[in-house]
């Protein structure tokens, strides 16, 4: 136990390790708050109830990796599940598009190209599972959740959700660069 506790102080001693420890563990709680703030027009109070159906299947699955944000209908609702499905199908392009195995193997600046075109794929993948979403809502909404049906919730909660799951991909690449591990992996096992 001592030797644990040795171990410990010898890595908060070290100035950067500290810094990139305390960075990362803020960056998780932001993660974590905001994967229980609940979406504009959707009312607190009946969430827990209208959304038991999400807690099984498919839908389970899309709520443990989203922290449970999915089923809370909360801003972070889709979590990093849009940009992992958009780094596979990228990942699969470049194996099966000559364009992108050439662009694989210039090295550095390659990989940014790949990385920059996953990002706009990420956008488009939430995009649409957004609005698959905002249909979901309605289709719960027997429990009267969303407070008022109309254009402006719809765009505006697509809106909110396609912010929100870049704002966790921003994050997840933060804590790649600036933190401790693979930002995008933390982010997944903070959310299971």
């Amino acid at each position: 136990m001592k030797k644990l506790i040795q171990t410990l102080k010898n890595i908060w001693s070290i100035e950067e390790l500290r810094s990139k420890i305390l960075f990362t563990l803020l960056l998780v709680f932001i993660y974590r708050i905001g994967a229980h703030i609940v979406l504009p027009g959707i009312d607190p109070d009946t969430i827990g109830g209208a959304m038991q159906n999400s807690r099984g299947g498919i839908l389970g699955l899309i709520d443990t990796f989203a922290g449970g944000a999915f089923s809370q209908a909360s801003i972070f609702a889709l979590g990093i599940m849009p940009y992992i499905s958009a780094s596979i199908f990228m990942q699969l392009m470049t194996v099966l598009v000559p364009k992108f195995q050439k662009m694989q193997k210039e090295g550095d600046s390659g990989r940014k190209k790949i990385n920059q075109y996953t990002r706009y794929l990420t956008v488009l993948v939430t995009l649409v599972q957004a609005s698959a979403y905002v249909g979901y809502l309605h289709q719960t909404s027997q429990a009267a959740i969303i407070r008022e049906f109309n254009n402006f919730f719809n765009y505006s909660t697509i809106i909110i959700l396609t912010a929100g799951t870049l704002f966790v991909m921003w994050m997840g690449e933060k804590i790649t660069d600036k933190g401790l591990g693979n930002g995008v992996s933390l982010i997944i096992m903070i959310g299971i």
